[in-house]
This record gives structure tokens, sequence and C-alpha cells, in this order.
């Protein structure tokens, strides 16, 4: 399906559109960094003031195709709330509404299929501290045994379970997940996981022994993060990653 879609902005509360606005931008941002599995994965955000209101990609859309009016509204289950010429995959949000329904301070979800992630994922060791980047992942993350592809709904208790109140979920044999209160704040943990995983598996290919580092210093990667970023977190980088948008991918805003 090819649909023309209509601005929503006028019908849209100003706190939604910039809410589709920036979960467009993710979006595009992902297919930037080849982060994006064709049409499979999803980022959700919560809709601010409607309670019980995501918005997901419109299935079947590429990542670098989705703008802020193709998004989709949807429900806990992924039905949809809004008219939309687009379906929703309802297995797709299984993961997000798990997160979602227990982790209400988080305003977005990410899930990728990278293949630095699965390869990661599938390491009987895990992630291991071998980096810089490595420090900000470990302190906060949690794992998930694959049990299939994510259909049933008696997998979330143990979804949730494993993520905990991490802001990282890896999922074995399947990928990886982070969350945020904000959705820059997911998609700037998932580039720190996202690279993690990379460094780990070009420091294992090159078959020498690999040096880990100290637990006592990743005891203070949330300290260090705060300091580095000036408190600003991921606010820092997300105005220049809109840019970078602006220059290589513009659209995403409409």
């Amino acid at each position: 399906m090819n649909a023309r879609l209509e601005t929503l902005r006028p019908s849209c509360s100003e706190a939604e559109w910039q809410t589709r606005v920036d979960l467009a931008a993710a979006y595009r941002l992902v297919a930037l960094f080849h982060w994006d599995d064709l049409v499979f994965t999803h980022i959700s955000a919560r809709v601010p003031g409607e309670d019980g209101a995501f918005l997901i990609n419109p299935y079947g859309m590429l990542f670098e195709e989705i703008t802020a009016s193709s998004l989709v509204k949807v429900d806990h289950e992924g039905n949809k709330l809004s008219d939309s010429p687009y379906p929703v995959n309802p297995a797709g949000f299984t993961i997000h509404s798990a997160v979602h329904a227990v982790r209400h301070e988080v305003g977005c979800v990410l899930h990728t299929h990278t293949l630095n992630g699965i390869a990661v994922s599938a390491q009987a060791e895990g992630l291991l501290p071998l980096s810089q980047q490595s420090i900000f992942v470990l302190g906060s993350l949690g794992y998930h045994d694959y049990e299939g592809v994510a259909l049933r709904d008696d997998e979330k208790p143990r979804l949730v379970r494993d993520l905990g109140e991490n802001s990282f979920l890896m999922l074995r044999n399947h990928g990886l997940l982070t969350v945020g209160k904000t959705i820059a704040d997911a998609f700037q943990a998932m580039y720190l996981f996202e690279t993690t995983c990379a460094i780990q598996v070009r420091a294992q290919a090159g078959g020498g022994s690999l040096v880990h580092v100290a637990p006592e210093i990743i005891a203070t990667a949330r300290q260090q993060a705060a300091q580095v970023t000036r408190g600003m977190g991921s606010q820092l980088i997300w105005p220049g990653l809109l840019r970078r948008l602006d220059r290589q991918m513009p659209g995403y805003g409409t």
C-alpha cells in the first residue's frame, strides 16, 4: 500500500504533534544508522494526556518513509484508535504493550533486530565490560530468554520481570530493547547498546585476550554520564540529530 496521507497537525494537540514529530524522527534515525530490519521491529511512544494511547509505525512502511502524520494511534492491545489506511501489526506491539503497562514512567520503547545486537544476544556470557560505552549499559541491563516470535500474551509477565527497572533489555537470540522517559532518551540508550555490541563483536574477532573494565568503574557509570553530559542527558545530542535528519532525510515532521 502506498497511501497518500494528509497532515494530522490541525487535529492534534501540541503535545501529541511534538511526540509524533520526535517519534517519526526516531524511526528515520534508526534507518539512517542502519538499525532497521525492513518493516519489522517497532518504536512506540505514549500519547501525552491520553491514558492508554500510544503511537506506533504503520505496518508496511519502511522506517525511512515514516512521517509524523503516518504514525498510527493504538490502545494497549494494538487496536487502532484513529483512522489510518495502514494496518498495525498487533503481534509487534506485544512487547511494547507489556512494558508500557507496568513502567508508567516510560514514554518510549525502542526495539531492534541488528546484526551486532543479535550476535551478542546469542553469546552465553552476554554483554561484556570491554569498552567505555559498555559501562553505561551494564549498570542497567536485563536479559530475557527467547520464547519464539513474541505473539503470546503469557510471555508478557516474564518479559517485564526480566526488564525490571532497567533501561536496557537483551532479548536472547532476538535483539535489543531500550526504554526511556522520552523518545530522545530511548534513542540515546539504543545508540550506546548497539555501539557496545558492535565493539564487542569486533574485539572478539581480533582473537586476542580481552581486557575487562573493573566493576567499581561500572558502578559509577550513572554519575559519570551525568557529569559528561552536564546533566542534560539525551537533550545534549537530540537537537543535533534532528539537524542531521533535516539535511539527509527531511520530511519526517509532516
